[in-house]
């Protein structure tokens, strides 16, 4: 199915269109059947949209729960867990709507296991990111993580820029109700590209759902 693609003038103005989107589709969860399930991505590029989404009106965070696409297993409060940059970027009032992901336990599959029954049947809505090199969530290339195909969150085997990570796993993005990429950075372009063609030889092609739709900034788009 094709991908929708919005193309914002830079990265900020990227960001709260973002936002906006997530916020009406929360709205809409919350009319539909009273609750949002949100899951975030990490990494640089959503932290201006989180903390946009967070001085939205129209965002019901009351009734939302926000989990994490991703996470690296590193201690409480690392400046390299996503879950740090979230508590910065999230007022006092709207952090309890956070869902971490348990990567402190001893068991890390177990941890997996645990948050995966924490998951409702469908996200509502999941954000993802695009790295240069292809990877989305922490389905990075060249890990067996890219092979689970029953589990819907799993750990990475292999180390990446440092630390192994906690991730949703194909399974969980493709029974997402709707997917949302936010896509900046001329280095993004090519991979952008191969997104959109959905090529398999990036982890982020390998993608499926049958509701996706991209905000890019200019820098990053290839049209």
């Amino acid at each position: 199915m094709p991908i929708d693609l919005e193309v914002v003038e830079n990265d900020r103005g990227a960001a709260r269109r973002a936002a906006e989107l997530i916020a009406a589709a929360g709205q809409r969860a919350v009319a539909d059947h009273g609750s949002f399930s949100f899951a975030m991505s990490g990494g640089r590029s959503p932290w201006a949209m989180l903390a946009i989404l967070g001085d939205l009106d129209e965002m019901p965070w009351a009734e939302t729960e926000l989990f994490q696409v991703d996470e690296r297993i590193a201690s409480p409060g690392s400046e390299d867990r996503n879950l740090t940059h979230m508590v910065l970027g999230l007022s006092m009032d709207h952090q309890s709507a956070l869902r971490p992901m348990p990567v402190t336990n001893r068991d890390l599959d177990a941890a997996a296991h645990e948050y995966d029954t924490s998951l409702p049947d469908r996200i509502d809505l999941v954000h993802l990111g695009l790295g240069p090199d292809g990877h989305t969530a922490s389905l990075v290339p060249g890990d067996p993580v890219l092979e689970v195909d029953d589990k819907r969150v799993s750990v990475t085997t292999n180390e990446y820029q440092g630390h192994r990570r906690m991730t949703l796993t194909y399974p969980a993005l493709a029974e997402a109700r709707e997917i949302l990429w936010l896509v900046t950075g001329e280095e993004k372009r090519d991979p952008l590209q191969k997104l959109l063609a959905a090529d398999p030889s990036i982890p982020a092609g390998r993608v499926r759902n049958d509701s996706m739709s991209i905000v890019a900034d200019s820098a990053a788009s290839p049209q």
